[in-house]
């Protein structure tokens, strides 16, 4: 039986019992209680080692831009929702372009080609004009800049942030996208490397 067939034996039976057609209000069910973890209860791990094996995992890479403009390299970037069209990053507590792209409200995330290895360096510096000799564009909703050459680009509004240990989860819901005609290899970063797809 079809999920079509499943509801109309679903409805014919809530008939039969006498069901109110009308669904009455469902009351929310009362958030868990949520608290830290205490000192004693944490698991040394230490913090070169949990770099050497989470970078066994193969990310894609983006630049994060915000009007100003403002822009980081960022790999911890992901897909989150598609009703409503949410995508997420994770920033550094300790950024100083992060306080930028907050005050903007909105952002653009450009990903990265596998010939863009050195632009996302270039992003990747602290304290040096990132935009210097980088042409861009501006997004179609927040005005932030668009790197030229980025196979895609997704442009958002900031929907929430959260905490995350020393890093912050933002959490950005999406106004437009796009993505170039017949475009290459995505940039990735494997074990502190830049890499390509290989068929």
């Amino acid at each position: 039986m079809g999920h079509a067939g499943m509801a109309a034996t679903a409805v014919r039976y809530l008939r039969s019992v006498g069901a109110p057609t009308v669904a009455e209000p469902v009351e929310a069910l009362p958030r868990p209680d949520l608290r830290a973890v205490g000192d004693d209860e944490r698991v040394p791990v230490d913090a070169a080692e949990f770099r050497r094996v989470l970078g066994h995992f193969a990310t894609g890479v983006t630049v994060i831009t915000a009007s100003g403009p403002a822009g980081f390299a960022c790999q911890s970037f992901s897909s989150l929702s598609l009703d409503p069209p949410l995508v997420a990053f994770m920033v550094a507590r300790t950024s100083t372009t992060w306080p930028r792209i907050a005050r903007a409200g909105a952002f653009c995330v450009n990903i990265l080609g596998a010939e863009q290895g050195e632009l996302c360096r270039g992003f990747a510096v602290s304290g040096a004009d990132k935009f210097a000799g980088v042409a861009y564009d501006a997004a179609p909703v927040s005005g932030a800049p668009r790197l030229a050459g980025a196979p895609a680009w997704i442009d958002c509004t900031i929907h929430a942030v959260h905490t995350g240990g020393d890093h912050l989860i933002v959490v950005g819901r999406v106004d437009a996208l796009g993505a170039a005609d017949g475009a290459g290899s995505p940039l990735l970063f494997h074990q502190g490397r830049f890499g390509r797809l290989s068929e």
